[in-house]
């Protein structure tokens, strides 16, 4: 274990020198929620029952959920750049911890998370979000929300060390974008017919997005639907366990193997 400390924290530390060598992709990751919080809080929340200050409120949560859930993409693109490019099969090379480079990967990750979280929320607050709850519901939901991208991270992982080249994994990682529309993200599904509504609120990003509106008390838990969205906080730790599960272990063999 101390041995997967040293060399994760190693990885870390290059996965974070990686990443301040290339601002661009850095700012327009940061900047990308915020635009579309001010486009989808004043062009979509004109056009919704619950407009204006109220949408964004509604919005803002969700928004925060679908950038998490950017961790797939982020893991997939970064992956395959190292695996395609020579970079782990020198890491392979090494003494170390095989669990260290996907582990070190995804920390670097939470990080980056973690700090571009909270300017999205300043602007949030700014248009008229609010956390309505205490500050430990609110704490909770943060961590929440951090524990899901370290899980769709991984995720990410193991299909850029499964595909074939860069350019497959970038086009395969924007394809993502998709999944918080199939979700509650950024409109209520009440009114979504019945197998829609079913798929959206069995989607891991809608049991988080509802986890975090209760956590910060922004709309309440709704009394029927699928057990993941009346159960919110138990439905997105489940979810995030299950991620964890299956995808840790898979990423660590699959690094291990190398390319075949």
């Amino acid at each position: 274990m101390s041995t997967l400390a040293y060399d994760g924290t190693a990885m870390l530390g290059r996965h974070l020198r990686r990443i301040r060598h290339n601002p661009g992709l850095l700012i327009l990751t940061q900047s990308m929620p915020i635009t579309m919080l001010l486009f989808f809080g004043y062009v979509f929340g004109s056009a919704l029952a619950t407009p204006g200050q109220e949408y964004r409120a509604f919005l803002l949560p969700g928004l925060l959920v679908a950038t998490a859930a950017n961790g797939i993409m982020t893991g997939m693109f970064q992956a395959a750049q190292d695996s395609h490019r020579g970079v782990m099969d020198r890491f392979r090379t090494l003494p170390m911890n095989r669990a260290a480079v996907p582990l070190g990967q995804a920390l670097a990750d939470l990080v980056v998370t973690a700090v571009g979280t909270v300017p999205l929320m300043l602007v949030g607050l700014a248009v008229g979000w609010r956390i309505e709850g205490s500050a430990l519901r609110a704490v909770a939901g943060v961590g929440l929300l951090l524990l899901f991208r370290f899980a769709t991270t991984w995720i990410g992982i193991v299909l850029g060390l499964a595909s074939r080249s860069e350019e497959a994994a970038g086009q395969l990682g924007g394809a993502t974008f998709i999944l918080p529309l199939l979700s509650n993200a950024y409109i209520p599904t009440d009114n979504l017919p019945g197998w829609l509504r079913t798929v959206a609120e069995w989607n891991p990003i809608s049991a988080v997005t509802t986890a975090l509106r209760d956590l910060f008390g922004n709309a309440p838990v709704p009394h029927e639907g699928a057990w993941p969205v009346t159960h919110p906080v138990a439905g997105a730790l489940t979810w995030c366990a299950v991620m964890l599960a299956v995808f840790v272990p898979l990423a660590v063999r699959r690094y291990a193997a190398g390319e075949r």
